[in-house]
């Protein structure tokens, strides 16, 4: 069985894995690449794979880095099924067709360019009507439920806890001999106590592991910092100084999470009077399909459903839907929030505004999320004295804030930890989904922690994936994990002895009725 890394190697975006069995060829994910101009330039290359080959496609979550070849797949002759979660498939049916208008777009603006130098047309990655069709072909899946997808190959989703929907993929198959090798793949795994999403599911085991290492080399705050807190003082900064507060925020998941914490603010009464808008289309129907998917909620959020409280109802809340409404707020000289994507400032309404407040000492431009080297959110986070937008140098002297803690991403300690939690560890660990200076500080921490010596294979690297191990080998390891893990606890003064007693004596309870279950079928 043999494994190739087609997207998400090199590089944290592109996502792309393909599992090759002999008999069966799985794709995880088709994502479009993102950030410099070389790494984009892959998405309008052929894949390095036939499309019509393909069996099946899992999809663990609706981010355009790892769905947004879909439309593209489809269109050069993959008809099989999309394999997801219920809300990854609503979800993609607002980024698709968008993702497909940018692309349109973008074309435009470089034939008119070309048409200018004498130099060829080039034809979109895929159109709205591209994405359109490829909707078709998606088929969600249950959740936390193990199902065959063809015999001798079993697949689960957990629930990965990094946007509504997000899934961990595990697959289970069946080779010659009988052993089943588990492959996991991570997709992009969740930082906890988010609103809304649910923390990332435990994985118990696995003989291969992809995991992402997008903040493999960091963490995200300070152990006193509150981000909740550091966003009030922002506001209130803002506020102070007369500007509007400017926050590039990604469509899905971070505009949510924004407004459930000013909403927070609005309840306890610590929020000034500032004008809220979403100027965002795609931010808006994403809001909708969250209020369509209360089932995937937190306690949290269900919590406050219970109580008659919808978490994204704040009131007072504006929604430009149209260009019209959105150049409206570039007349605003202060005293507004503005969420806009997107998210990393590469397209979409977020540079208008930018280019209209950058230059203003009274604004602030607030960044919550991941930024992407490349990219203008990166070069504006990283000191840029100067963004040139619409043709224009803008000089930057608003006040550039970052804000770490909302990340939706699991951090170094959070993915350590995560992988430390399986029973019995993979044979085989390949890092990917990360700048290279992030996986190599994931890798040498895993190394010194766990003892698994991790890969991080390159773009378009195969490898062969190891035989799994057999169950009773598999049950011994995670006997000596267990056995390590108790030892250490007995070490610790504040144990309760009669509860410790009582779970031994249960699981050797246990053991004694397989025995004895054994003995009555002989």
């Amino acid at each position: 069985m043999q494994l190739t890394f087609y997207g998400g190697a090199d590089t944290v975006t592109g996502s792309c894995f393909l599992v090759d069995t002999g008999q069966t060829r799985i794709l995880v994910d088709c994502g479009l690449f993102q950030g410099p101009k070389a790494i984009r330039q892959r998405n309008y290359e052929s894949f390095p794979f036939d499309p019509e080959s393909i069996d099946f496609v899992f999809l663990t979550h609706a981010h355009i880095d790892h769905s947004g070849q879909i439309p593209k797949l489809i269109k050069y002759g993959y008809k099989g099924p999309i394999l997801c979660t219920a809300c990854t498939a609503d979800m993609c049916g607002a980024l698709l067709p968008d993702s497909g208008y940018i692309q349109e777009m973008e074309v435009e603006r470089k034939n008119r360019k070309a048409r200018r130098t004498g130099q060829p047309e080039v034809q979109p990655i895929y159109t709205v009507d591209d994405a359109y069709r490829c909707l078709e072909y998606f088929q969600p899946v249950a959740i936390d439920v193990k199902q065959e997808l063809i015999p001798g190959i079993i697949y689960r989703l957990r629930d990965a806890g990094h946007i509504l929907g997000a899934a961990v993929i595990e697959l289970w198959v069946r080779e010659e001999g009988g052993t089943d090798t588990k492959i996991v793949f991570s997709g992009d795994l969740g930082n906890r106590g988010r609103p809304f999403v649910r923390d990332p599911e435990n994985v118990w085991d696995a003989d291969c592991l992809v995991l992402e290492s997008t903040y493999g080399d960091r963490k995200h705050k300070e152990p006193d910092e509150d981000p909740a807190e550091r966003f009030k003082e922002v506001i209130w900064k803002t506020y102070r100084k007369g500007g509007n507060l400017i926050i590039p925020a990604f469509a899905v998941e971070r505009t949510q999470d924004l407004l459930y914490q000013i909403f927070g603010l609005m309840r306890a009464d610590e929020l000034p009077p500032m004008d809220v808008y979403v100027d965002s289309p795609l931010a808006i129907a994403i809001t909708h399909i969250f209020g369509a998917n209360h089932n995937c909620y937190d306690d949290e959020a269900c919590r406050l459903l219970a109580a008659g409280i919808d978490p994204l109802g704040l009131p007072h809340l504006k929604m430009s839907r149209t260009a019209q409404e959105s150049r409206r707020l570039n007349e605003i000289p202060g005293g507004a929030i503005i969420l806009a994507g997107s998210g990393m400032c590469e397209a979409g309404r977020i540079r208008h505004h930018l280019k209209h407040n950058l230059w203003r000492p009274e604004a602030t431009i607030l960044f919550v999320g991941y930024q992407a080297e490349g990219t203008l959110g990166r070069y504006l986070l990283d000191g840029g004295q100067k963004a040139r937008l619409f043709g224009e140098e803008v000089v930057v002297r608003a006040d550039i804030e970052n804000i770490r803690g909302w990340s939706a991403h699991a951090d170094q300690d959070m993915l350590v930890d995560w992988v430390k939690r399986f029973r019995v560890y993979p044979q085989q660990l390949f890092l990917v989904h990360g700048e290279a200076k992030a996986a190599q500080a994931l890798k040498e921490r895993l190394t010194r922690e766990t003892g698994i010596i991790a890969r991080i294979p390159v773009w378009k690297e195969t490898v062969t994936v190891q035989s799994g191990l057999e169950k009773r080998q598999k049950l011994t390891q995670a006997c000596h994990r267990f056995w390590s893990d108790l030892e250490r606890y007995l070490q610790e003064e504040n144990h309760s002895y009669d509860d410790v007693l009582a779970k031994v004596t249960e699981f050797q309870q246990y053991l004694a009725r397989r025995a004895e279950g054994a003995k009555k079928g002989d």
